[in-house]
């Protein structure tokens, strides 16, 4: 993993929000992917973590918004803890893999990966989270990664494109999000594999 993306560990992060202002809106869920490398050197996916998030005081949530992602922020039964707790639990995890793997820090990998990355940051900024194990600002972008090997920049597209199942009624929750951007992501650097090994 470290001799593959230069001592970076890609973590795949989904949010989803209660609007599109990472500063004003809610960070309502947060899902993480880890990825690993088989015995054959596929890359695939490893464990998901993933947390319901409080939203924060004052949060601006959108009815359009939470009408596209079905989240009811109020909903008794919705398991949600607070946002430094849950970016906490999260990269717990992040930097035991980044251990594991031999890496020196996580970096973000999402579909449309600067929109995950800013509700993260302005997360971790309200939290006063001092170590972060993501790259402040780099990221792997899915949609420009697919918009290359696929031709497709929608993610339920691109998925279809490269040969995988996409089920519309799970979309729009972070775990379903995060978990198919996974998918697609390793899809493209298996393909691209021979390439990166044809270079050494």
């Amino acid at each position: 993993m470290a001799e593959r993306f230069r001592g970076f560990l890609p973590v795949v992060v989904d949010v989803e929000t209660g609007g599109f202002n990472a500063r004003t809106d809610a960070l309502l869920e947060i899902a993480a992917v880890l990825l690993e490398f088989d015995a054959q050197g596929k890359l695939g996916r490893s464990e998901t973590i993933r947390y319901h998030v409080k939203p924060f005081e004052g949060a601006n949530m959108d009815p359009a918004s939470l009408a596209v992602n079905g989240i009811d922020p109020d909903h008794p039964l919705r398991p949600a803890i607070d946002e430094r707790d849950a970016l906490q639990r999260v990269f717990r995890e992040v930097r035991r893999a980044i251990r594991e793997a031999n890496c020196t820090r996580a970096i973000l990998v999402g579909h449309n990966s600067a929109f995950d990355l800013g509700f993260i940051n302005e997360a971790i900024d309200r939290s006063a989270i001092k170590r972060n194990p993501f790259h402040p600002f780099s990221s792997f972008d899915t949609a420009t990664l697919c918009g290359v090997a696929l031709g497709q920049t929608v993610l339920s597209r691109a998925v279809k494109a490269a040969g995988l199942e996409f089920d519309e009624e799970s979309a729009h929750s972070a775990a379903y999000d995060a978990e198919i951007t996974a998918d697609i992501f390793c899809e493209i650097v298996n393909r691209f594999q021979p390439i990166f090994e044809a270079s050494f």
